[in-house]
């Protein structure tokens, strides 16, 4: 992770000019770093979850975190299952706790969820993005040669109607309506008006 190069700087630079949404969720601690640092608008994670939780790949430490809020960027967290701790038999109250303790350290503003669903895609689409374009070598990512396929979503979460079972379980673990309102989609709608101002009319 040796961080932005010379022309991912650029490309902040023409991003930020532009008004595209920079998101970090697939970079490494360095990268996402420099790239709170150097973008002039807010940046996103949109789907990954805090290391506190679970410690895989694409999760963020608490320095990325905070860093996040302090810039008032917005985290969306994921429900594929390797990002969640005991996978797929991750339970909704360990998920809802999750997002409980990471409003305390960040702020009810920043956080909504980013659920990485990837509901009725075949493995072949699997395959085809672990391949890449440029190696003949497959990077399993979060998962291995010897468990390739998509892993199984948590119960509570097999589709998106498992959306009302999370506002349920946020509920359960201690928000406030408002509170849930905010990170079921308020806090994305809030960050999308700040990045596109020019549409922010047509949100409200």
């Amino acid at each position: 992770d040796s961080g932005i190069t010379r022309f991912g700087r650029e490309v902040i630079k023409e991003m930020n000019r532009v008004g595209m949404v920079i998101d970090m969720s697939h970079s490494a601690e360095e990268s996402t770093l420099q790239a709170i640092a150097l973008s002039e608008r807010p940046i996103a994670i949109t789907h990954a979850n805090p290391s506190f939780f679970h410690d895989a790949l694409r999760n963020k430490s608490n320095k990325v975190l905070d860093a996040l809020a302090e810039s008032e960027g917005i985290i969306g967290f994921s429900l594929y299952p390797f990002h969640l701790k005991n996978g797929s038999e991750c339970a909704l109250s360990d998920f809802c706790d999750m997002v409980r303790r990471t409003i305390d350290r960040m702020g009810i503003d920043r956080v909504s969820i980013g659920s990485d669903l990837c509901e009725g895609w075949c493995y072949d689409t699997l395959a085809w993005m672990r391949s890449g374009q440029w190696t003949f070598d497959t990077d399993y990512g979060e998962g291995s040669s010897q468990d390739q396929a998509w892993p199984q979503q948590p119960t509570w979460f097999q589709n998106a109607a498992g959306f009302h079972n999370i506002a349920q379980g946020l509920q359960q673990a201690g928000l406030t309506e408002p509170e849930v309102d905010k990170v079921m989609g308020l806090n994305w709608l809030d960050f999308f008006a700040r990045s596109f101002p020019a549409a922010s009319s047509q949100i409200a």
